[in-house]
């Protein structure tokens, strides 16, 4: 069953402080940027009610005001209606962003690497150096005009998120082929706010090899550098997107921990996206975090290949406990609002997502439970709840887990 909230509905689930501030709000649409449709109040529908008992929603209201709630990747990212708009779309400065949706979201730290992957501004492929640069220009600027969110430079950033009732976001990049081959440009994007970088993206870069290569060569000399240098600087390194031997050489060669922000266990769904026991094992064992994606037709399960919903989903995260540890995951949604499978079609052949996908399935819309921000961690939680996990557990899960590590990280800045 799919419940679509009314507004006034909304209002009463706002958790963080939000103005009424809509992107680009300070400027005219058809003047100053070409306005798309775009999705209403449909974009915030939730689409499974986990019921709790009375006493499990005190729970759930605790937890959701007094700890730390950090998503390893979501977006306010806005897709239009339309299909064929998403491509001219996303060939324009102005694409929305969702404060009200976020501040519906319960989050308090996001993972927001501001769809950096599809932006296509003065390129064909994305990935490329001015392209990110414009996008961070450009909603730096529109965040500047609003009270919701705000950039993270630090560690005690993300700690004042819940105190001020407003959402901390970690500026961070789903690849570093940006750099190409100048490793400055690492100090670089830390100067301008970024604070966790992927190191490839499914294809090769010139650090390493993506998870569809065939021939996986592992972290490149160049490679070597960028890591050193993220670790030197304070950057979060994320290798969601790496190839086997890849993912073990950055592993490696790091001094800090590694995130994988956004995947799961390929145990549970043989897929190129998700990662094995021998890279969720060394990852752990470094002191990583691993985040489990919800991004629709990526963790799926073998037990029901032809549905994608929370129960898959939450497969993943059982499976993780059980390997590395309590200590070791965290959630990593990965989501948005409006069409998300709709984005990956217009963006297949550029950033060959259907060959990330691997195992053949039939394609779900949405994931049930996990639409959009607005219901991905709070569903999440619900679940935990639900499942009988501890307070304790879901603490760690949820946020404690991931600031244990930032911590240590961003204490190099």
């Amino acid at each position: 069953m799919v419940i679509t909230p009314q507004k006034n509905e909304m209002k009463s689930r706002i958790v963080k402080n939000y103005d009424g501030y809509q992107s680009f709000q300070y400027l005219t649409p058809g003047k100053h940027y070409k306005p798309f449709q775009l999705p209403q109040s449909e974009k915030y529908r939730q689409t499974v009610e986990i019921k709790l008992r009375e006493d499990q929603e005190r729970i759930f209201e605790t937890l959701l005001k007094y700890y730390p709630i950090v998503s390893l990747r979501d977006h306010g990212f806005v897709v239009p209606k339309k299909q064929e708009d998403i491509i001219p779309y996303c060939r324009q400065l102005h694409t929305a962003f969702d404060y009200e949706g976020l501040a519906l979201s319960g989050v308090d730290v996001i993972f927001e690497n501001f769809m950096d992957g599809i932006s296509i501004l003065t390129s064909t492929n994305g990935l490329k150096w001015d392209d990110v640069i414009l996008t961070l220009g450009i909603r730096y600027c529109d965040m500047a005009k609003q009270t919701t969110a705000y950039l993270a430079k630090n560690y005690q950033d993300l700690l004042d998120a819940k105190k001020t009732d407003c959402i901390a976001i970690l500026p961070s990049l789903e690849a570093a082929s940006i750099l190409e081959n100048e490793v400055d440009r690492v100090d670089v994007l830390y100067g301008l706010g970024i604070r966790c970088m992927g190191i490839t993206l499914n294809e090769a870069n010139t650090l390493g090899s993506g998870l569809i290569e065939k021939n996986d060569s592992g972290l490149t000399k160049f490679g070597h550098k960028v890591v050193e240098r993220m670790n030197l600087v304070g950057m979060v390194i994320d290798i969601s997107h790496c190839g086997e031997l890849t993912s073990l050489d950055v592993i490696e060669a790091s001094e800090d921990p590694v995130f994988i922000t956004h995947a799961g266990a390929r145990a549970v769904w043989n897929s190129p996206r998700m990662k094995t026991d021998e890279v969720i094992k060394a990852c752990a064992e470094k002191g990583g975090i691993i985040g489990v994606c919800a991004a629709p037709n990526t963790t799926l399960s073998s037990k029901n290949p032809n549905q994608h919903t929370i129960e898959s989903v939450m497969e993943h995260l059982e499976y993780l406990i059980d390997l590395v540890g309590i200590d070791h995951v965290g959630l990593g949604p990965d989501t948005f609002f409006g069409n998300h499978v709709g984005l990956q079609h217009a963006f297949d052949d550029m950033l060959s997502l259907s060959e990330s996908h691997g195992e053949k399935f039939q394609e779900s819309s949405y994931v049930k439970g996990l639409e959009n921000p607005t219901e991905a961690t709070k569903n999440m939680i619900r679940w935990m709840i639900k499942h009988d996990y501890t307070v304790q557990d879901i603490q760690k899960i949820i946020g404690g887990n991931a600031l244990r590590v930032l911590e240590e990280i961003l204490s190099h800045s």
